[in-house]
């Protein structure tokens, strides 16, 4: 094992802040970017973490430097016991988030606020009914969209998550960038990525460059104005002059941001994760039920974290199925 004090640092200097935790391998949706038609092989129940050890896990990391924790899943809010896991972590110093489909966003609004999460990320891939059931499998637009005009309603600072497939809802961005026009939130256009069972392709891509020239085409070169990134940024954020919100563009693929990264994960049975793309991973969970320290695991997992996508670092690795088909499906990953 490694011996370093500072277990958050790679060997490239990055240092890493911000853990996303997923905290069920469930959904109430099956969106298709996410889930494989046959399913997935959920982990059995011992095998995942209890709100107890997810904690004790987490604590670890906030006592070495991670101030940001973000809950994902499968879909964190189908956990029975997702508040008295909200509320444990909520006495950490960590600014908390989390990334949801929005489905049952309103039954949580009282413990949002009671323990100080205030940034939800809802993803939305559709502003059309008969979409939202092709890419979900569910037919639960209204309630969705309902959910999330809630949110904004009751102050949270709220981003919308769209994945962008070419044929599918790529001729929807400029609605979802006239959305920002009236409300103030952030809607993130995100590249299609490769997981297990997606059935990603490059050519159903939509690159960063595509997305701006539908916006410039639409709303003119002038009124776009790029915004400053933010430390460790995934998302290129833009606006539309005289719009109250503003878009961004995730592009993982064609133009990563990998030289900032700044996070980690953690799936629901207690592994942790260096890279969304990696298919390494290190047992913390087992560590911890033999009651032995998690730091010397951390360090080494952290240490050897790759400088772009897990060595995919072109196009042809990247079009390679051996290469990502092996790694897990997103929704066993978290978000």
């Amino acid at each position: 094992m490694f011996k370093r004090k500072d277990i958050l640092v790679d060997s490239l200097g990055r240092k890493h802040n911000y853990l996303r935790i997923s905290l069920t391998e469930r959904c109430s949706f099956r969106c298709t970017y996410c889930m494989p038609e046959r399913g997935v092989q959920l982990s059995p129940k011992s095998n995942l973490m209890n709100a107890g050890e997810l904690y004790q896990i987490a604590k670890v990391f906030v006592d070495n430097g991670v101030d940001k924790i973000r809950l994902t899943g499968g879909e964190p809010l189908v956990r029975k016991d997702f508040t008295e896991i909200l509320k444990k972590l909520s006495t950490l110093k960590v600014k908390l988030s989390i990334t949801t489909n929005a489905f049952t966003a309103d039954r949580f609004i009282d413990d949002f606020k009671t323990y100080g999460l205030n940034d939800i990320n809802a993803s939305l891939d559709t502003l059309q009914n008969d979409k939202f059931w092709r890419i979900t499998r569910r037919n639960q637009f209204q309630k969705v969209y309902a959910n999330i005009l809630l949110l904004i309603k009751e102050g949270f600072n709220l981003k919308l998550n769209v994945v962008l497939i070419k044929g599918f809802n790529d001729n929807e961005i400029v609605d979802f960038i006239i959305m920002t026009k009236d409300l103030p939130i952030t809607v993130r256009f995100i590249e299609f990525m490769p997981f297990d069972g997606n059935e990603w392709s490059k050519e159903k891509l939509v690159s960063q460059k595509e997305i701006l020239e539908k916006a410039i085409r639409y709303f003119g070169k002038k009124r776009l104005f790029t915004l400053e990134n933010e430390d460790n940024f995934t998302a290129r954020n833009y606006k539309i002059e005289g719009f109250k919100g503003e878009f961004g563009i995730i592009s993982t693929v064609t133009n990563p941001f990998c030289d900032g990264c700044n996070r980690l994960r953690l799936t629901a049975n207690g592994k942790i994760k260096n890279c969304l793309f990696s298919n390494k991973e290190t047992d913390l969970l087992s560590v911890l039920r033999k009651n032995e320290s998690l730091e010397a695991h951390i360090l080494e997992a952290v240490y050897k974290k790759k400088a772009i996508r897990a060595g995919m670092d072109n196009f042809k690795k990247l079009n390679n199925p051996k290469l990502h088909n092996n790694n897990r499906s997103m929704i066993t990953i978290g978000g």
